[in-house]
């Protein structure tokens, strides 16, 4: 354990403390290395989980302005209790990509919790994730556009990713 607050520290307690971080200074004059701190203390899988939370407020965010375009912004200003059409076009499918991507990533933040709490880091679970995150990017991307065959085989991508991470944890 650190023994005083400086840098950002990061250690390892034989399994008993998965990470610790210890800061100093948290006013606006703070050394602009200390992300750097911070990444360096984090696993490839735990930063492309914090990536997947970034491309998910990301989601959100297109599909809110292009549901508030379709429907107006005082629809999206209001209370929301009437019924209306379902979006359609590329609102409608853009929200369709954003409801499969959150079914699909609280398996992926598990996989990744588990696979970070027991120190299980190999090729599969480094492969794992980058197939989830990046295959969510094409993913969107092919849904956004309309391209249904190849949007269907890419989903796939994603989720042999979030396989590999199961499958990392007990081939060590």
């Amino acid at each position: 354990m650190p023994k005083y607050l400086g840098d950002v520290r990061c250690w390892v307690n034989s399994g008993k403390h998965l990470l610790a971080l210890s800061f100093s200074g948290f006013g606006p004059t703070t050394d602009i290395h200390a992300a750097e701190g911070i990444l360096s203390c984090m696993t490839i899988e735990l930063v492309l989980l914090a990536a997947s939370v970034v491309l998910g407020i990301v989601h959100i965010i297109i599909v809110s302005h292009l549901q508030s375009w379709q429907r107006g912004y005082r629809w999206t200003a209001s209370s929301r209790e009437h019924s209306v059409a379902p979006l359609t076009g590329v609102a409608g499918r853009a929200e369709r990509a954003l409801r499969n991507y959150l079914e699909t990533f609280l398996f992926f933040a598990a996989a990744i919790l588990v696979v970070t709490v027991t120190n299980t880091h190999n090729w599969l679970t480094v492969w794992g994730a980058h197939f989830y995150f990046w295959g969510r990017i094409v993913y969107a991307i092919l849904y956004i556009v309309d391209l249904p065959l190849a949007r269907s085989l890419v989903w796939n991508i994603p989720t042999i990713g979030i396989l590999m991470n199961v499958a990392g944890l007990f081939l060590k």
